[in-house]
């Protein structure tokens, strides 16, 4: 097991919310290992009826322990989304008998549009994701995670050959249709939203075009629309807003979508049967969903509350990622999947990054070594993700 950099609290409660299969479970069994733990699977079919059915069982099971003197320490409620009424216990439990829980969950469409009770404070939130390149260390390469992604089940024994990490990420997209969509009923046709699907993990990364995503997937724009809540809700990926002085006007509309790992955007690509290739235009998309992506996941456990965007005048320039560190240090970021061998042709980026305040350029490239003049710094990838995060 490799050693995760998410870390929940070991003396309060905590929400721990994550795609299925980056391994939540993994984590808080490994975390409580010599903890008294009450433990509640909610992908259990049997607990999750009951506690459907009747969530009061779960106030009744933990007074029948505290009558018996066997009160756990920690009480784990896993995929607690299939269940949200038990969160009103929760918040009841916490307060009579000062109990710790630990709360997991794959989506949060249920929390949000049900107004489940989210405690108020007395849980904290933690998000876990497939494994980045700080936490598989010297087992990291970039070629195959550009490939296969970083879902930990990938990294296991069991899955040194081509084919078997083939068959696992197309039963996992496959997974995730029937379990997160059709099982809760997120969507009344699928396959519109199959259709969705494919053409999404296409367009990763690019600026979203609701009208031509609508007809390719034989939908609406509103439909396509909600279909990118649902991948959001679900945790499968993220929007990045462009940039705007004023954040409240910063509009989804114009908005990137990024899935949370290359492995899924390939397996939805249909693209698992080949290796993407240096210098082609996939290679430089996925290196780019993955660059972004590790800053996102890295931004989340260092828990630096850095603010993220992109920006694009109407003439076409754009700059990759917007970083805002507080109230006045930006950072503008431009991502380069070869190697960079001059300072050349920047000169677009650096006046733009001038005209939203931010001093110079940071690029991120597969360069050995730095380099840097005219307000340009270019760094080896992994150099410069560390440069970002010492600020």
């Amino acid at each position: 097991m490799y050693q995760r950099m998410c870390r929940p609290s070991k003396n309060h409660s905590h929400f721990l919310f994550g795609v299925r299969g980056v391994g939540k479970s993994t984590l808080i069994r490994s975390i409580l290992k010599d903890k008294n733990v009450y433990w509640i699977d909610l992908l259990s079919g049997e607990d999750e009826f009951k506690y459907i059915q009747n969530p009061d069982l779960l106030m009744m099971e933990i007074e029948a322990l505290a009558r018996q003197s066997r009160m756990p320490a920690w009480v784990v409620i896993d995929e607690v989304q299939k269940a949200p009424k038990l969160l009103d216990l929760v918040h009841l439990l916490i307060e009579k008998h000062k109990l710790k829980f630990v709360l997991t969950g794959s989506s949060a469409r249920k929390l949000k549009r049900g107004g489940a009770n989210l405690l108020a404070g007395r849980a904290f939130v933690n998000h876990l994701f497939p494994l980045v390149h700080l936490e598989l260390g010297s087992d990291f390469e970039l070629d195959e995670y550009l490939r296969w992604g970083g879902l930990p089940e990938l990294y296991s024994d069991q899955m040194k050959k081509t084919e078997d990490k083939t068959r696992f990420l197309k039963a996992y997209v496959n997974t995730y249709l029937k379990e997160e969509i059709l099982v809760e009923q997120i969507v009344r046709k699928i396959e519109p939203f199959h259709h969705f699907l494919q053409t999404a993990a296409q367009c990763s990364g690019d600026i979203i075009n609701f009208s031509k995503i609508a007809d390719d997937a034989g939908t609406d724009d509103k439909s396509v629309e909600r279909y990118y809540q649902i991948l959001e809700d679900t945790l499968v990926g993220y929007h990045l807003l462009p940039f705007h002085g004023s954040v409240r006007k910063r509009q989804i509309k114009s908005s990137k979508f990024y899935f949370i790992d290359p492995g899924i955007i390939r397996a939805l690509r249909g693209d698992l049967g080949n290796k993407p290739m240096p210098s082609s235009y996939e290679y430089g998309n996925i290196f780019e969903n993955f660059i972004v992506g590790e800053i996102f996941k890295l931004n989340s456990y260092y828990e630096k509350d850095y603010r993220l965007s992109y920006v694009k005048t109407k003439d076409g320039v754009e700059i990759d990622l917007v970083i805002e560190c507080g109230s006045r240090k930006v950072i503008c970021v431009e991502i380069k999947s070869g190697r960079v061998a001059s300072l050349d042709g920047f000169k677009a980026q650096i006046d733009l990054a001038g005209d939203i305040g931010c001093p110079g350029l940071v690029v991120l490239s597969q360069n050995v070594k730095a380099m840097a003049g005219n307000g340009i710094t270019v760094f080896p990838w992994k150099e410069g993700i560390r440069h970002i995060f010492e600020r």
